[in-house]
């Protein structure tokens, strides 16, 4: 399902470049910034990222001792006066936090829009799909001819699609669709960099995860997206 009524929102929005959610061979990595001082570790889950079967498609394995520690999934103490269910995005940390009760989150490293395409705001998750249709914009077609035979049907869902096992839809408080997602990926050693064209992206077993705990809605899904 392809969403049209799109338009702008927000100041560092880049709209039609945000709705490829691709990435190309110009991925710069980042330095290692760590956790930051809101966290403490309380469980790392290095035993979730084998090989996952889901609805007919075999995940690969990730070779999790090739992804830094601090980008595995863990539940961190993390305190905020958002409420449980929220989603805080750190691009600048490459972290994003699923708000738990009792001072707790969920939190999983990402990979996050190069330079020209951030955003930051806030917004709701309006509808979440599986396996998910791509349909980059004509304007990336023009800087990436080789995705311009998706752009009217779409790359159909796959183990390569660019928004791999799952998309989170980012809808602003006006429920106009923002063109930024949160989605899986299959490039996996593109979490911890600045690689994107503007969403955010996770490891497909860790979108899995996350996709099982978000409730979409206005009033239940919160979306906070910090530089």
């Amino acid at each position: 399902m392809r969403i049209r009524n799109a338009f702008p929102v927000f100041g560092l929005l880049t709209t039609l470049a945000l709705a490829g959610c691709s990435t190309n061979s110009d991925s710069a990595s980042v330095d290692d910034k760590g956790a930051g001082p809101t966290v403490q570790t309380a469980q790392i889950f290095n035993d979730a990222y084998g090989v996952t079967k889901d609805a007919g498609y075999s995940l690969p394995a990730i070779p999790i001792d090739r992804v830094k520690p601090q980008f595995r999934r863990q539940v961190v103490s993390y305190q905020t006066t958002e409420r449980p269910g929220t989603i805080i995005v750190n691009t600048r940390e490459r972290f994003l936090y699923y708000i738990l009760a009792n001072g707790k989150a969920m939190r999983y490293g990402i990979g996050v829009g190069k330079q020209g395409f951030a955003w930051a705001g806030t917004a709701y998750v309006a509808w979440k799909q599986e396996w998910p249709t791509w349909h980059p914009p004509k304007e990336m077609a023009v800087r990436r001819p080789d995705v311009a035979k998706y752009v009217e049907d779409g790359m159909g869902p796959g183990l390569s699609n660019p928004l791999g096992a799952r998309a989170m839809y980012l809808f602003n408080e006006d429920g106009k669709d923002t063109l930024f997602r949160l989605h899986g990926t299959p490039e996996w050693a593109s979490i911890g960099t600045a690689a994107s064209s503007g969403c955010i992206r996770l490891m497909n077993q860790d979108v899995i995860d996350l996709y099982s705990r978000v409730r979409p809605g206005k009033g239940t899904s919160k979306v906070v997206v910090i530089q």
